[in-house]
């Protein structure tokens, strides 16, 4: 089946994003035919710095294919290597009721957290759904509190269908398994918007700082915790074996145990998880040329696909079709 999935470059990808999405997403393109791109057209509802985007993109590439991401397997691309898209959006903005986009929460909820509100921002499932139709997908992997940005897209390939024929796939969506919420070093939900990330890539001496500033409660170091609400417990499920987090638990119940201890232990599990990736990611880095052309490559194997479906688009709708 053809799977779909885009990132934006918003940012230093941290350890929730790999934890929480990435893994399960780059596992998928063993099993399906992947599409995966880097959404640097969605980014542009935050009004970023110009070089800032450009780079961010770059750092995104290298980030995933650094992680596993398979060029051979699955077609990687900059979402704006493939404007057609954007033309996409317009059609399926002719048909998208205005209720529809009022009711999507994603909106609401970046508008009262201060997110300026723009055209884009409140359009932005339009071209999430164009992202999606037009390369004919199939699956398309969200965690479960993103399953209204596919039923959106479903809403509107099905009203586009009903109305001039069988065009679009309809999508299904493909519910992440997440691990639980990753903490942030405040004990929020990590997030860049938090500033209280973990970088995934940041040198391994800093990712040694923010461990060691897990905030955690004021239990003694003889009294038991309770590993089910521990922000450093939560930590060491990502990166410990089964066998030694089911001694860290006994250890934590036992009591006996201070929070350091367990602190200096998830960053040698860090640092030894990620080395193998940390050095790819260093080679990556002194061949640039490498990566530019791999999504270049990637660019044209989905504009191959992007244009097939937009002739029947276009035919359908009453414009020329492109040769």
């Amino acid at each position: 089946m053809r799977i779909l999935s885009g990132i934006q470059p918003s940012g230093k990808l941290h350890i929730g994003n790999y934890f929480g999405a990435m893994r399960q997403n780059l596992a998928l393109q063993t099993e399906h035919e992947g599409f995966y791109f880097i959404a640097d057209y969605h980014a542009l509802t935050s009004n970023p710095d110009p070089r800032d985007l450009k780079q961010r993109s770059l750092e995104v590439a290298m980030d995933y294919l650094a992680l596993g991401l398979d060029p051979q397997k699955t077609v990687f691309w900059r979402q704006s290597d493939v404007p057609v898209v954007t033309e996409l959006q317009w059609i399926l903005s002719c048909i998208t009721p205005m209720g529809l986009l009022q009711r999507c929460t994603s909106y609401k909820d970046k508008v009262s957290q201060g997110i300026s509100s723009n055209h884009g921002l409140f359009a932005y499932p339009v071209l999430q759904a164009a992202d999606i139709l037009i390369f004919d997908s199939q699956l398309v992997p969200v965690g479960a509190d993103q399953k209204q940005h596919i039923e959106v897209t479903r809403d509107i390939a099905i009203k586009f269908n009903n109305a001039y024929g069988e065009i679009f796939v309809i999508p299904e969506d493909h519910i992440i398994e997440s691990v639980a919420v990753v903490p942030g070093i405040d004990g929020r939900k990590m997030s860049k918007s938090y500033d209280n990330t973990i970088e995934i890539f940041e040198p391994e001496n800093s990712v040694k700082k923010k461990v060691m500033r897990v905030v955690t409660d004021s239990t003694p170091v003889d009294d038991p915790k309770n590993p089910d609400t521990c922000n450093v417990f939560a930590l060491l499920r990502l990166v410990a074996p089964d066998s030694e987090l089911k001694e860290w638990e006994e250890k934590y119940r036992k009591g006996g145990i201070g929070y350091g201890t367990v602190k200096k232990r998830i960053v040698e599990l860090l640092i030894e998880y990620f080395r193998p990736y940390r050095a790819r990611r260093q080679e990556l880095e002194k061949n640039r040329d490498q990566v530019e052309k791999i999504l270049l490559d990637g660019a044209e194997r989905a504009n191959a696909v992007a244009q097939k479906t937009m002739n029947r688009v276009r035919k359908a709708v009453g414009l020329r079709e492109r040769l």
